[in-house]
């Protein structure tokens, strides 16, 4: 990795938008730390920290945020808005078929539905900043005028700054892709975790340093398993099927075309973090519902046994939530294989193009044969992707130290998005370095 940044270095173009990248995510840095006005921030900082948001969709948006939301600063809202888009447009790309067409159109299909999902952010973007706003009334207490003329203005400030700041984040996404080294938006979410290492680290600093023996002893088995943890995201990230394809031959005037082997790739990790952000918004809604409903100190009656009951299975250092959240993840990886995948459309394409798989008749054994080995590999996929949600649960449940339990869904995401700008890179020096007629 750091010889492809040390070659790409060289390249005056790969420089240039290396530098702009670099820009654009110092500029996200600054917005990252301007507050949002009549918010009394020493009473939001203390609500966080007496609110346990451990499991929540707030822990899930602060994530996303590298520590905005938590903040309530200009981009506290983060890539949040854009990620629920693409997923909602991306649903509904298969089941409304003038998406369907538009997706299937080419680039221009594609410009035009990268702008109905910035559209439908912009609005997702002033609901979450309204529902952000009614929690920090109602919960927090952090809002500085409370009454009055004042206060209605003071909420449409607050939930513009919230929505600006979400819009321009989209807009330097674009920057990235059009000027920088691309993927925009994975960039964003890549420094924003990134940008919360170090307070991870000086914490286990702090820690090591109290002289404790569970301490000494847990802080290096932490380090260990962060580096296995990164060795085997490595491992699992390049890790692809090969369904070997094999073209007859075939007579054209006096030429022969055809007669050469391929393969069709697939990845095991062909979904990426999706399905444990589909997993986490889900899991995450029951411990939400109790910064609105308070929990019954002494709960009487069938509904308010069973919300207490509810919340206790569905916190975070439940075994309950694990195994649900494990199961769910495993789900929404085979519902989004399915969507990414038609096995009957690739064996259409394999037949049409005088293509098949070796030993494997065309037509209806090339589909059930493609199905029986996507079916394989999403379950290896989902046990990978439930395997590195859950390890931080399972680590702080029996270590009894929560405060130093590894995100494994930030690993994955810092992880993924590095391999890809590697890819990336690449591909660009090889544009620019390939071989000509005159070498």
């Amino acid at each position: 990795m750091l010889e492809v940044l040390r070659n790409a270095w060289k390249v005056t173009d790969l420089r240039k938008k290396i530098l702009f990248t670099l820009l654009i995510i110092v500029i996200y840095r600054i917005g990252g730390a301007i507050p949002v006005p009549f918010l009394d921030q020493a009473a939001l900082a203390s609500w966080f920290q007496d609110t346990s948001t451990s499991g929540n969709f707030f822990n899930y948006l602060n994530i996303l945020s590298g520590g905005n939301f938590s903040k309530a600063t200009l981009l506290a809202l983060s890539i949040s808005p854009y990620i629920n888009a693409q997923i909602i447009i991306q649903l509904l790309t298969y089941a409304i078929p003038p998406l369907e067409r538009l997706s299937k159109e080419g680039e221009e299909g594609r410009k035009k539905i990268n702008k109905i999902t910035r559209y439908t952010s912009f609005g997702i973007a002033i609901f979450q900043a309204w529902a952000y706003y009614l929690t920090l009334k109602n919960s927090a207490d952090a809002l500085v005028y409370t009454t009055g003329w004042k206060k209605l203005f003071a909420e449409i400030i607050i939930i513009a700054c919230f929505t600006a700041g979400a819009s321009l984040i989209i807009w330097l996404g674009d920057e990235i892709n059009e000027k920088g080294i691309g993927n925009g938006i994975s960039m964003i979410l890549f420094a924003g975790i990134v940008a919360r290492g170090p307070a991870a680290v000086g914490t286990l600093i702090e820690l090591f340093r109290t002289g404790e023996l569970r301490y000494m002893i847990l802080v290096p088995i932490v380090i260990v398993i962060f580096i296995a943890m990164i060795a085997f995201i490595i491992f699992m990230d390049n890790a692809e099927r090969r369904i070997p394809i094999q073209y007859a031959k075939r007579v054209v005037g006096r030429k022969m075309y055809g007669g050469q082997s391929s393969f069709i790739p697939i990845k095991v990790a062909m979904s990426g973090v999706l399905p444990i952000i589909f997993a986490m918004s889900f899991m995450s809604l029951p411990s939400t519902l109790e910064l609105f409903i308070a929990r019954p100190t002494d709960p009487t009656g069938f509904w308010q046994n069973f919300y207490v009951k509810m919340l206790d299975w569905f916190s975070y250092d439940s075994m309950v939530y694990a195994v649900i959240y494990f199961l769910l993840i495993i789900g929404f990886n085979y519902f989004y294989v399915s969507m990414q995948y038609n096995p009957v459309e690739i064996a259409n394409n394999l037949r049409q193009n005088n293509g098949g798989i070796p030993g494997i008749r065309p037509g209806k054994p090339t589909t059930t044969f493609i199905k029986r080995v996507l079916s394989k590999i999403t379950l290896v996929g989902a046990v990978f992707l439930g395997i590195i949600a859950i390890f931080p649960i399972f680590f702080a449940k029996f270590s009894g130290v929560g405060s130093i339990a590894m995100g494994g869904t930030s690993i994955l995401i810092v992880v993924s998005v590095a391999l890809e700008t590697v890819r990336t890179l690449e591909s660009q020096m090889m544009m620019r370095h390939h071989k000509g007629f005159l070498e």
